[in-house]
């Protein structure tokens, strides 16, 4: 807590008539006061560490990245910084990329004022406000090497994904049409194309989802290696 005693806050939100309302919301409890608030990722990356807030409120959807990803970068620096996640939409996917990057609180922007002033007070206190059976079915992933049914991926046709993996590898259209033997044009309508099957807008979110990818098969290779030696030594 800060010197007088009392929670500090810091607001993450892009649409400003959301961070009023939370602001004036916390503003008027004794015990909390906001001392911070940014409308993008970069911009709460640095002023986050600056304020050192008990408790930091991130929208998972902003236009320059994903809440997510602060908290993850946040709590990489200070761990004693608490992260309490604000979305619209309440999917296993940005829970589980939650509790991966350190949340200690993932609710719905549809949450009452009073519940929000009381997840803000339990994240300061050290409580977790992860819903129990959602946080089971992340750890079961982790336990299968974090796998788990892709069926956008699965929607893509055989060109997309290897255009796919080559956004990932940092390619320019150029540089794939080039590697592909395709015209730049031909290349930017299948950029468009499997952005719009996986449901992004920008080239950044799919190399951010190959990676993703990438991690999880190695996650699991690696269970699947252990699982082999445990097999031999029994």
């Amino acid at each position: 807590m800060s010197e007088n005693g009392k929670i500090s806050v810091f607001l993450l939100d892009d649409h400003e008539v959301v961070r009023r309302g939370v602001h004036d919301l916390l503003s008027f409890e004794d015990d909390i006061e906001v001392v911070g608030e940014a409308g993008t990722a970069a911009d709460a990356l640095v002023r986050i560490p600056a304020v050192r807030p008990d408790v930091a409120i991130l929208d998972v959807r902003l236009p320059d990245g994903s809440g997510v990803e602060v908290c993850r970068e946040i709590r990489a620096r200070d761990d004693s910084v608490k992260c309490l996640m604000l979305t619209s939409y309440a999917d296993d996917e940005a829970l589980f990329d939650a509790i991966m990057a350190g949340a200690s609180g993932y609710v719905l922007k549809a949450i009452r004022g009073t519940e929000l002033l009381s997840a803000v007070r339990d994240v300061a206190a050290g409580k977790s406000l992860l819903d129990p059976v959602a946080t089971a079915r992340v750890l079961e992933r982790l336990r299968n090497g974090g796998a788990k049914p892709d069926d956008k991926f699965d929607g893509l046709t055989d060109q997309e994904r290897r255009i796919l993996d080559l956004i990932g590898e940092g390619l320019t259209n150029r540089a794939i049409g080039e590697r592909l033997h395709l015209a730049e044009k031909t290349i930017k309508n299948y950029v468009s194309s499997l952005l719009s099957k996986l449901g992004m807008e920008r080239r950044s979110q799919a190399a951010a989802y190959v990676a993703r990818r990438q991690g999880q098969a190695q996650g699991q290779a690696q269970s699947q290696a252990r699982s082999q030696v445990e097999q031999q030594r029994h």
